[in-house]
């Protein structure tokens, strides 16, 4: 009896999604829990697993198309294999066999072809088009020949084989277009908004990063034994801002309509870069976390956006935000706000520069600091207010500690 795969009941925040990729085709056999559908929003991508062991009888929603929370998007037969699966089935175990024939032989063993790329994952696609390897070409580990990731780094990776050279005419120029994914195209609307919407202003300031180095490079290889996690500088920059919070609370706050908005509680979110984009996840009640916990928390959030793994609710909310350019090399910029929040600080290189200590030069670790903030709610005062203070912590850190 056929029954309904419906699309995953998507949260308030989501309208709809697309149809990225269908990993089976209708006659193919799947199992319990098998990814059979990856729909992508403006926030994450969710996997559709079969509800049991069978067969997918039928497409309603083919790839790129838009789908709504819980609508049926294909056809199920559990239990059912169709005739095509069945000779499936039979070739690849005649495929298994003349394998295994031929390496007693002492022949080479038959490896299995990959898949086309239209078949492959979104992460798997993107890879093959960004290195300009064909699929044909990659032998595919993955479950029923499909290529992974690594299959093809380890297919870059090899030497290259003499082959022809390229019949590109002189002077040609080459271009490639290619479609935003829900994602890019939601984070444009996003920062085009915020730049329309908001009175967005920028004030800069240093701090000396000596301190902090000074205290890591002491304590990192105990605090690592004991708490199971590497002690980096964000944990710092995420305890210095809740505490800047508690003492600037509009900066904390956001704008609904004509009502102030002031949250009483801490979720700061710390841009992380994935392959699909900029993604923002959330660490809730910083006010209550410790420096294990914090690292802890970035660490998983940068592991679950490498494996496309995020969760709606890993990103909702927020109250204020840390990005961090100086991972890239960024000296100095203006980073753009994630509304509805009302304040962004931009974190940058750390870079030595002679600086004037007690009428001496010293050469210095310093680091520029960014607060982009909306000028309708934050006043300069309180925005200069609240980075000095950021300043003053992270450059006596016992402060921070002993909370003073």
């Amino acid at each position: 009896m056929a029954t309904e795969i419906k699309a995953p009941v998507f949260p308030e925040s989501v309208a709809d999604g697309t149809i990225a990729t269908w990993h089976k085709q209708p006659g193919e056999a799947v199992s319990r829990d098998e990814v059979i559908c990856d729909i992508e929003t403006d926030k994450v991508v969710l996997e559709v697993v079969a509800p049991a062991d069978g067969t997918i009888s039928a497409i309603i929603k083919n790839e790129g198309d838009t789908v709504l929370s819980d609508e049926v998007i294909a056809q199920f037969e559990a239990g059912a294999v169709s005739g095509a699966a069945q000779t499936q089935a039979v070739q690849s175990e005649a495929q298994v066999e003349q394998a295994a024939a031929k390496t007693e032989a002492g022949a080479a063993p038959v490896v299995e072809r990959a898949q086309p790329v239209a078949d492959q994952a979104p992460a798997v696609r993107k890879a093959l088009t960004e290195t300009g390897i064909n699929a044909a070409d990659v032998s595919g580990t993955g479950r029923g020949g499909r290529i992974t990731k690594e299959d093809v780094a380890n297919h870059q990776a090899k030497p290259a084989a003499a082959a022809a050279p390229l019949s590109v005419a002189v002077g040609e120029r080459i271009e490639k277009r290619v479609p935003m994914t829900r994602l890019r195209k939601r984070v444009a609307e996003r920062l085009l908004a915020a730049t329309q919407e908001t009175a967005m202003l920028t004030t800069f300031n240093e701090v000396n990063m000596k301190p902090i180095m000074e205290m890591r490079a002491q304590y990192k290889d105990a605090f690592e034994k004991r708490h199971g996690a590497r002690l980096g500088f964000m944990s710092f920059f995420v305890k210095a801002a809740t505490e800047a919070l508690k003492r600037y609370p509009a900066v904390n706050a956001s704008i609904d309509g004509e009502d102030i908005v002031y949250h009483g509680y801490y979720d700061i979110g710390v841009a992380v870069s994935s392959d699909r984009g900029l993604v923002v996840p959330v660490l809730r009640d910083t006010d209550r976390m410790n420096y294990a916990e914090v690292e802890n928390g970035i660490r998983d959030y940068a592991y679950k956006a490498r494996d496309g793994k995020l969760g709606i609710e890993d990103m909702t909310g927020g109250t204020f935000t840390i990005t961090n350019g100086g991972t890239f090399g960024s000296l100095l910029s203006t980073p753009i706000l994630n509304t509805p929040q009302t304040a962004i600080l931009g974190m940058h290189k750390i870079q030595e520069r002679p600086m004037a200590v007690n009428g001496q030069v010293e050469i210095l670790p310093m680091m520029y600091l960014a607060l982009s903030y909306d000028h309708r709610l934050i006043d300069g005062k309180e925005a200069v207010g609240f980075l000095v203070t950021i300043k003053e912590l992270l450059e006596e850190p016992a402060k921070l500690i002993l909370d003073l």
